[in-house]
């Protein structure tokens, strides 16, 4: 059994915070009066921040050592010379947001998607972390099964939520409460790679899952 850090929780607890972006775009346009397309502007201008200050601490010194100093000890290794992971949830959050454009039932896909991953991929790291021994890559077994049970269980709670049944035009089946944990595990767990590069999961799999599941 491995040991958490607190750094790794500090991480997992901001990186929970993000679930304000699928809340902000499946119920912005209800609670605020905005169209899909503002919301969708809103998240873009968020991805140009988080784009802004990414290249900022790549290539200015002085702000590098700033950011290093507030946010240093909670950052991968890979995220000292690349984009770090906060960046890459917004440009997920973004793709999202643009599917929810198609219709209602995309919308309500694409939010229970990008919720379900943003905390199941937070569940994965810290029971890989904390209890991980079968080695799957550079992911853990034990990793992939709590973020499966954590998405699984908080999926019997999406049609309980308000306007979610409504938008989803439709039953929401035994089969859609395994298919979402399961598409998010498995992609988690397996990330697509070409030769040496590895894509980010936090900027493809909320997509990905929430337009397979419904084509």
């Amino acid at each position: 059994m491995g040991r958490i850090g607190k750094e790794e929780i500090n991480r997992k607890l901001l990186h929970i915070l993000a679930v304000g972006y699928p809340v902000f775009i499946f119920y912005g346009p209800e609670w605020f009066s905005l169209s899909k397309e503002q919301v969708l502007w809103i998240v873009f201008s968020f991805l140009l921040l988080s784009l802004v200050i990414d290249i900022s601490r790549l290539y200015w010194g002085s702000f590098r050592s700033w950011f290093f100093n507030l946010f240093g000890s909670m950052m991968r290794t890979q995220e000292e010379t690349q984009l770090t992971g906060a960046t890459y949830i917004i440009a997920g959050s973004f793709i999202c947001s643009w599917i929810s454009l198609s219709s209602d039932a995309f919308a309500a896909s694409a939010f229970i998607s990008l919720t379900l991953f943003i905390l199941g991929d937070a569940a994965a790291a810290l029971c890989g972390k904390g209890f991980g021994r079968v080695k799957v890559g550079d992911k853990t077994l034990e990793g992939a099964i709590g973020c499966f049970l954590l998405c699984f269980l908080l999926t019997l709670l999406f049609p309980y939520l308000p306007s979610f049944l409504s938008k989803w035009g439709g039953e929401f089946t035994w089969m859609h409460m395994i298919l979402f944990p399961l598409g998010i595990s498995l992609l988690e767990l397996f990330p697509i790679k070409f030769e040496r590069l590895t894509l980010n999961d936090n900027l493809y799999v909320p997509a990905a899952i929430s337009l397979l599941v419904l084509i």
